[in-house]
């Protein structure tokens, strides 16, 4: 069992609220990690995003897992990984399980949506999955499982399907009861109101994790005292990804070369840095 497995775990009961950063690649899980948080988000959609695709269940297993393992190899804090719902049916479930914890992965979060699930910020395409469905494919979830660390988050999408926050507490307290240890409780609200309202109800029966996508200017601190476990910066990697590659580029096609962006890229060294390229050459011990 990969020791980080045993960080999580107890990271998600420890006296302090744990900050992950959503990464789409392994740079960005490094970086991530070593900006000082705690742990890796293995984004669904970063990783669909990063490979030219949409966020709708067009990539699958091989391709997710692959990126996570990636990610969890590289990086010194465990990786939490999505994996939609679980590509596929209850024993397609069992599998992804025994496949991510054979990866050294600490966990997945699996989401109670239904195949093809669709980004929860695209509007009136969004579909839940019955509750007792769900809670059945958690069961096997936790059965598969080889050692008790390994996490499994439950991801209710009630609040973005539009239902109230009492159907989001019914739905947690039953994959909580079928095994799930611990709740992502989603929202496109602007504000945490959602959350702070689903937490009150909550009564800690286990972990409850958040993705402030939509309402960004909740402070870490507000959202621990409210009972928050852990936080997710679910798509900022790739998002800020994006816009600083495409002002490089502009820049660079306007201007007729690269003078300009050289001073606010990284430089080469710091790239052969972050990718251990002195590490790599001293196990070669060519002295070259």
């Amino acid at each position: 069992m990969n020791p980080r497995t045993y960080s999580l775990r107890d990271a998600l009961c420890a006296p302090r609220l744990v900050r992950a950063f959503g990464a789409h690649d392994v740079l960005s899980a490094v970086i991530g990690s070593r900006a000082g948080f705690e742990a890796i988000w293995a984004s669904g959609f970063g990783v669909s995003a990063a490979m030219g695709l949409p966020d709708l269940s067009l990539l699958g297993l091989s391709d997710q897992l692959t990126a996570a393992s990636a990610m969890a190899a590289a990086c010194q804090v465990p990786v939490l990984a999505d994996v939609d719902g679980g590509f596929g049916g209850r024993l397609n479930v069992a599998h992804t399980v025994q496949m991510y914890e054979r990866a050294g992965i600490a966990g997945i979060c699996i989401e109670d949506k239904q195949f093809p699930k669709t980004n929860s910020f695209v509007p009136d395409r969004q579909r839940l999955l019955s509750a007792d469905e769900f809670a059945a494919r958690l069961e096997v979830a936790k059965r598969a499982q080889r050692h008790s660390d390994f996490v499994v988050v439950a991801r209710t999408e009630a609040l973005i399907c539009d239902e109230k926050v009492e159907e989001a507490l019914r739905r947690a307290h039953q994959y909580v009861d079928a095994g799930a240890d611990a709740i992502l409780v989603h929202s496109k609200s602007r504000r945490p109101d959602q959350i702070t309202d689903f937490l009150k109800q909550w009564q800690k029966r286990a972990a409850v994790v958040a993705v402030p996508t939509t309402y960004y200017s909740w402070p870490v601190e507000e959202a621990w005292e409210a009972g928050v476990s852990m936080i997710i910066y679910a798509n900022h990697g790739i998002r800020a990804a994006m816009r600083r590659i495409a002002e490089v580029a502009d820049e660079i096609v306007r201007s007729g070369s690269s003078a300009t962006v050289e001073p606010t890229i990284a430089t080469m060294d710091e790239v052969f840095e972050a990718t251990g390229l002195q590490g790599w050459l001293a196990l070669d011990g060519d002295d070259r």
